[in-house]
């Protein structure tokens, strides 16, 4: 099976508008590594991480989430975040998507763009996670009404009949 990919087509004004990038999944090798290294450098910030999550690759990540990854030092991330880049091509014309190319830094004009583009390469290598957390918040949710009901309900059985102020 092939890697999985997209095309983005930037949407938003500025001088990014109209651009068309494809974005196509690392090697489950180099993702791995990715995740890994990304967990390690944000340990190593001082970010209080559970044990699993350090064993658990790029789907870790997505759990710590990118804030605590980018409370690490600058000089530690910059590599990791140069690397997401290299998943992307440009599209100089989207009616030959043939031709797309390596980036180059006049390609990106605006730090929204950039940004989006490293949204959309996380959302490419964690859609099955999203997936997979989407379906345990289900689970849950189902879960917790289910005992909601029962709770609710009444477990002594209602009197048949009023009791009279005589009884």
């Amino acid at each position: 099976m092939a890697r999985k990919t997209l095309t983005y087509r930037e949407t938003r004004e500025g001088r990014d508008a109209g651009k068309t990038f494809f974005i196509e999944e690392m090697s489950a090798s180099q993702a791995e590594r990715w995740g890994t290294r990304a967990i390690s450098i944000a340990a190593k910030s001082g970010i209080d991480l559970p044990a699993e999550l350090l064993n658990s690759g790029l789907a870790g990540f997505a759990v710590l989430g990118l804030r605590a990854f980018l409370s690490a030092p600058f000089h530690d991330t910059e590599p990791l975040l140069n690397e997401m880049f290299e998943c992307i091509q440009y599209v100089p014309d989207p009616s030959r998507p043939e031709l797309k190319r390596r980036l180059t830094e006049s390609d990106i004009e605006e730090v929204s763009t950039r940004i989006a583009l490293r949204q959309e390469v996380l959302d490419l290598h964690l859609g099955f996670f999203k997936a997979a957390m989407q379906s345990i918040r289900s689970a849950a949710s189902a879960a917790l009404s289910k005992a909601e009901t029962i709770l609710n309900t009444s477990t002594s059985p209602e009197p048949s009949e009023p009791l009279s102020a005589a009884d």
